[in-house]
């Protein structure tokens, strides 16, 4: 059977990157998807946030969503207030990640003197979102101030709607013009992982590496995952599906083709490039391969333990002489799949990537 690249509104993948601005300034731009663009997302949604050197991303909260957040670029800080007074300050590099439950405010700052770039997946197919400034134009001057035990004209003088702002920086007579770094936050704390840092759980030489944020390395996940997915050229993601866990993957570097079988038998091929995003429902069965260069996906699932089923264990699970009679063929001449005690996930591309017929 010969695939086919599918033309048009592809039905598995978005581009993220080139979507319209939620918001965008020169502090600042917010691109996101959720089912209302992408109809066929489940349980999972995505943001992209560039801050310029200075800028915040205001103060708020998510109703219906945990949130996993990855650094691709820059340095910035992070303030979360979970609950009552549990509250947490940390600054993060390039490669860190944080998690934030539903419901707890949090703000992050661009520290550093670049760009900072973020990949954000929420835990929902439509998250909600309340924002500190805006809910608090919900409420009269008199409220505000006997909140804070002041009289009501402090409020008076400050200007609120019930609109958020998005992205800012400080205002020009502020003092000290940047964030103020604590000298604690550096200290290890449990939002914050550094999964790039880590030892690959999953590697093969001269093909590629799997490095895991799920919940047996980073104990706070409680219903979503990531792994940071390298693919050298001569490596492939064999392919394979993830029983009960959804998977929706942002293309970080390379380019990159997969192939996606839907139940009614159809075949979809696409090339995947740097900005892009894609989503598979449950178990549905796929393949990534690199072209021409190493790929680098961010892969979020909605299960803090993704599981995985993979061709090279499905092909030893099954007596040799019954998968030569599910292909049809005599037992002599069905080969003798390896045998290895854990899947490899990644193997070697032993031939050449195989041609694609275009529709157009």
């Amino acid at each position: 059977m010969v695939n086919t690249i599918i033309p048009g509104a592809p039905r598995h993948k978005y581009n993220l990157r080139g979507a319209k601005p939620l918001f965008a300034s020169e502090d600042g731009v917010i691109t996101k998807v959720t089912k209302k663009d992408f109809p066929i997302l489940k349980n999972l949604a995505m943001e992209r946030i560039v801050l310029a050197p200075g800028a915040i991303r205001e103060p708020h909260w998510h109703v219906n969503a945990n949130e996993m957040t990855y650094l691709l670029q820059g340095k910035i800080q992070v303030s979360i207030l979970d609950s009552g007074t549990k509250m947490s300050t940390f600054t993060m590099d390039a490669g860190e990640m944080f998690h934030i439950e539903a419901g707890s405010l949090h703000v992050f700052e661009n520290v550093g003197d670049e760009e900072a770039e973020l990949i954000i997946c929420f835990r929902h197919e439509e998250p909600e979102d309340f924002f500190l400034g805006a809910s608090s134009g919900a409420f009269t001057d008199a409220v505000m101030a006997n909140t804070y035990d002041f009289d009501e004209k402090v409020f008076k003088n400050i200007s609120r709607t019930t609109q958020p702002r998005h992205i800012f920086k400080r205002h020009p007579s502020s003092k000290p013009a940047r964030a103020t770094i604590p000298t604690t936050a550096h200290f290890p704390d449990s939002h914050r992982f550094d999964i790039e840092g880590q030892q690959p759980p999953t590697a093969a030489p001269g093909v590629g590496s799997a490095k895991k944020a799920r919940s047996q390395f980073w104990p706070a996940l409680k219903n979503m995952a990531m792994y940071s997915l390298t693919v050298e050229d001569s490596g492939m993601r064999e392919p394979h599906w993830h029983p009960d866990t959804v998977e929706m993957g942002y293309v970080h570097k390379g380019r990159a083709r997969m192939s996606i079988m839907d139940p009614d038998g159809s075949v979809d091929t696409y090339y995947l490039e740097p900005g892009e995003c894609y989503f598979l429902p449950a178990a549905y069965p796929h393949q990534i391969e690199s072209l021409e260069s190493d790929i680098h996906f961010l892969i979020f699932f909605d299960n803090p333990m993704p599981k995985d089923v993979g061709f090279r264990s499905a092909g030893v699970a099954i007596p040799r002489e019954l998968m030569a009679a599910t292909f049809g063929v005599k037992d002599t001449d069905f080969p003798e799949f390896p045998f290895e005690a854990e899947d490899p996930l990644l193997v070697a591309k032993k031939n050449a990537i195989d041609p694609i017929k275009s529709k157009l």
